[in-house]
């Protein structure tokens, strides 16, 4: 059963160095759920028409985040992301979005049938991680494609990249677009006096946070930021009616509430978790062997909660099995050469103890191995687009091998998960490079998700394709 699963492993001594941000901590515990588990009865308010508790919780989070208004969500920052996207823009639309969003957005598009134009970030191409979005390229983009509605950032990135939202707002604003950003990573930023400035702060006009990944509350548990005057409020209130659920539980609503008085009375306790990071950041940047990876250019903005770690002899699945297998600490993802360990203001003291002696250890037992893994170099495979993913509505599919797929449009997403970024979105093409991208991401032990029976995958039948 589950929850025996859960029970198991909540009394084993495996620390988490993942989300959700309380990290099990005792200190946010709540009582018994099913004693506070109700529906909506006389004096606890309706979500979808909240009057009086509710909108009085949600009141408080704007104070406390500076929003023009703040709506709980609990169906994550996907219902967020479905809704937001959904009140910016008109059927058919053109959008500009980072091509490192997550699935969520793509559904979005999907969905109200809009036309995206992708926004390619740099790469840090020895580790395949995204540095983020350029100003830059968001104003060629719009200079090219003035009818585009709405612009859409990821930031800070799974690994902690952050983009210069204010001049991409300020960009974005010029050429009449809103600007959104999934600030899904974000929800600690202006809390941590060490840490880059959230989107909020930054002309933003939709921010979606989820509180659950990097602050004490709940799993599922996420916030909607309207941020500017320029958004519709109502649009926002009835596309959130439509995507999140009508049922909501009162156990995570609590749970959000709970978040925000502890970040009404939670300074002292992020100065001194802000303390405890930089130590062990110190630490950690100590490491020949293991070592904590950094942007090569020092004036990339990054969140320091965000623990990147790599190993020189070995890769980021051997790096992962070792920290969970031998020192019982469980990373929060691995990618193909990196680990990532995702640090909050919920974990201990000893917790991140416990990350600094088992790297310490892991350098130690590598003195003197002068073994160098050759690192596949990374890029951004862009695929050709044959169908505009909402034109794959209604086509016919057939399954293939992924061997005899070069050429054919996808019928489904394949990504990496986590973080859940598509390598192939439906209506575009396998090309023979993603193909070898693919295959060397599989057997480097990392999860694709999208293929059938692990070696097959599900394209579009077209005429004139050969079923082999």
């Amino acid at each position: 059963m589950i929850y025996e699963r859960l029970l198991e492993h909540v009394q084993s001594d495996f620390y988490p160095m993942h989300m959700p941000g309380h990290k099990r901590n005792k200190e946010f515990c709540m009582v018994n759920p099913y004693a506070i588990d109700i529906t909506e009865i006389d004096g606890f308010d309706n979500l979808h028409e909240a009057e009086e508790l509710l909108a009085d919780a949600m009141k408080r989070a704007a104070a406390i985040y500076q929003t023009k208004e703040t709506y709980f969500l609990v169906n994550g920052s996907t219902c967020g992301l479905l809704a937001g996207i959904s009140a910016l823009t008109s059927k058919g639309d053109d959008v500009l979005v980072a091509r490192n969003s997550h699935k969520a957005v793509y559904n979005a598009i999907f969905l109200n049938e809009l036309h995206p134009i992708y926004l390619y970030p740099e790469m840090d191409v020895d580790y395949g991680i995204a540095l983020g979005i350029s100003p830059e390229q968001v104003r060629e983009r719009l200079e090219e494609n003035p009818n585009i509605r709405l612009v859409v950032i990821t930031s800070p990135t799974y690994e902690g990249i952050v983009s210069d939202i204010r001049a991409i707002a300020d960009i974005a604003h010029s050429y009449g677009a809103y600007l959104l950003v999934d600030e899904a990573h974000g929800a600690h930023l202006p809390f941590m006096k060490g840490a880059p400035k959230s989107a909020l702060f930054m002309g933003a006009d939709v921010v979606i946070q989820s509180v659950h990944k990097t602050l004490p509350a709940f799993t599922q548990t996420a916030l909607l930021h309207i941020a500017s005057e320029r958004v519709n409020r109502e649009e926002i209130k009835r596309y959130l009616s439509i995507y999140e659920t009508s049922s909501p539980s009162y156990v995570l609503m609590a749970g959000i509430d709970q978040c925000m008085e502890f970040l009404e009375k939670g300074s002292s306790r992020f100065a001194a978790y802000e303390k405890e990071l930089e130590q062990l950041t110190k630490e950690l940047l100590r490491g020949d062997a293991v070592q904590l990876w950094q942007p090569a250019d020092p004036d990339v903005p990054k969140d320091p909660t965000k623990l990147v770690l790599t190993k020189g002899s070995g890769s980021g699945k051997a790096l992962y099995d070792e920290f969970r297998l031998t020192y019982h600490i469980q990373p929060e993802m691995a990618s193909k050469d990196y680990v990532l360990l995702m640090s909050t203001v919920g974990d201990t003291k000893e917790g991140l103890k416990r990350v600094a002696d088992a790297v310490r250890m892991m350098n130690q037992k590598e003195v003197g191995n002068t073994k160098e893994v050759s690192r596949h170099k990374f890029v951004f495979i862009r695929p050709a687009i044959r169908y505009e993913h909402a034109k794959t509505r209604g086509m016919k599919t057939e399954i293939v091998p992924l061997k005899d797929s070069i050429g054919r449009a996808a019928a489904g997403y394949v990504y990496l998960y986590p973080p859940g970024i598509p390598l192939l979105v439906p209506g575009e093409v396998m090309s023979e490079e993603l193909l070898a991208e693919i295959d060397n991401y599989r057997l480097s032990g990392l999860e694709v998700k999208g293929l059938k029976e692990g070696s097959r995958i599900m394209v579009l039948k077209e005429e004139g394709a050969s079923s082999r």
